[in-house]
């Protein structure tokens, strides 16, 4: 079994409130959830407004699999024209972890 996740730091553009933050939040999150069967959270940055942190992550039996997903995962992310990614960090668990 093989785990992966990535965290996802992000600007968020033209945005003045939290609400306007989560109509941007949260059709990336549903998307990320739909296409790529993860699970996936806004996970930080709750108070701010213009910064947030989307959190997911995946299980999967196959290694490359799970590197596939991730990789489309991140792609989606970056591709989003309403946030600048700030960064990303991956995380990858395998059996032959302690």
């Amino acid at each position: 079994m093989y785990v992966g996740t990535l965290s996802f730091d992000l600007l968020l553009g033209d945005v003045r409130s939290l609400k306007e933050k989560r109509s941007v939040v949260r059709p990336i999150v549903a998307e990320l959830q739909r296409k790529y069967a993860v699970s996936a959270a806004e996970v930080d940055h709750m108070d701010l407004y213009r910064r947030a942190e989307i959190g997911l992550a995946v299980v999967s039996g196959d290694a490359g699999h799970l590197t596939d997903v991730l990789d489309r995962c991140e792609r989606l992310v970056a591709g989003r024209p309403e946030v600048e990614l700030l960064s990303v960090r991956r995380r990858f668990h395998g059996d032959h972890d302690d």
